[in-house]
């Protein structure tokens, strides 16, 4: 084997040691940054006291909320497709969107608090703050109280009817973090749980409808399917340290059980449609969203190197919902 050739540099310069410092600094700053942030470089902009928080809430990871708030858009824009919007719609609409940036990040940073020893075990997850040592579990807890409080601030706006589903979430938010112990289908259990709000933006508009129901039903096996995408990126990791999911247990069908539950979901939007008139928008809206998921699978069939980029993408599936309704409701 031939030996390999190197070049004589010459000795650093003063500015040189400097610059390299300062990458070595930048360097340790990032790493601070979860391996799963969306937004390292805003998240390690924060200062020491705020990043932990934000990353504890998952500000740095905006998809998430994006999943929890459309959904719910969808339902409210959904019942006004046979109501037509009224202008209370609009305190609504920013109810739905407060909430769901703080119950959000109170499910995320309770989620944290219950899995910290298994979060220090993943890669991807080691250097969340709670493993990484940055507060403590106390501070998260105090943290976790800020949150509902601010939630509960919100919850006293809406009506009463909606007040009383919005509570019976709270059992499914609170167990959610141990069902990856107990049972292969913790996806199942994020997907009712996740899209509650359907049911509420419903309460908040007129009342919880059959359609309404549907609806939701189709919003929770969208969620199994993107979140058994998700899932692939920690197969390894999870078979290591126990965590159950619905990527470990279909294996080599993970995606075609993914499209499955897609698929399961299309047809629940649709039966919600036709039970609201079949409005063709919505209908269109409905074939757009299957068209996207149709998609999503093209790309898990390339490799799973793409998880991250076709999860992130529900966000524009949801959309294409809200969207549809939105449109209807108007026209």
């Amino acid at each position: 084997m031939n030996e390999p050739i190197t070049l004589s540099t010459p000795p650093e310069t003063p500015d040189a040691v400097s610059q390299q410092e300062s990458a070595e600094g930048a360097g340790s700053s990032a790493a601070k940054a979860p391996a799963d942030s969306a937004l390292p470089g805003w998240l390690t902009s924060l200062p020491d006291t705020l990043r932990p928080y934000a990353a504890l809430a998952r500000l740095d990871r905006p998809i998430g909320t994006w999943l929890v708030m459309l959904p719910a858009l969808a339902s409210l824009a959904y019942t006004r497709m046979e109501t037509a919007f009224a202008w209370i719609d609009i305190w609504w609409d920013i109810l739905i969107i407060v909430g769901a940036i703080t119950l959000r990040g109170a499910a995320c940073t309770w989620n944290d608090i219950t899995d910290r020893d298994f979060d220090g075990a993943v890669a991807r997850t080691a250097n969340r703050p709670l493993p990484a040592g940055d507060v403590t579990v106390t501070q998260a807890y105090v943290f976790l109280g800020i949150q509902v409080a601010v939630a509960f601030i919100a919850w006293l706006c809406i009506p009463t009817d909606a007040k009383i589903v919005s509570l019976l979430a709270l059992p499914l938010i609170a167990a959610y973090p141990f069902m990856k112990r107990v049972t292969w289908w913790p996806q199942v259990w994020l997907g009712f749980t996740i899209n509650w709000g359907v049911l509420v933006a419903a309460a908040m508009a007129t009342h919880v409808s059959f359609g309404t129901i549907l609806l939701y039903i189709g919003f929770a096996a969208w969620t199994v399917g993107y979140d058994t995408i998700y899932a692939m990126q920690d197969r390894d990791d999870d078979a290591l340290i126990g965590v159950r999911s619905t990527a470990r247990l279909l294996g080599e069908q993970t995606i075609l059980g993914a499209f499955c539950f897609y698929l399961a979901a299309t047809a629940f939007f649709g039966g919600a449609v036709a039970a609201n008139g079949g409005m063709p928008l919505a209908v269109l809206a409905v074939i757009a969203f299957f068209g996207q998921a149709i998609w999503q699978v093209y790309k898990m069939n390339q490799g799973d190197d793409h998880a991250l980029m076709v999860f992130k993408s529900n966000a524009w599936a949801a959309l294409i919902l809200v969207a549809g309704f939105t449109l209807s409701a108007i026209i």
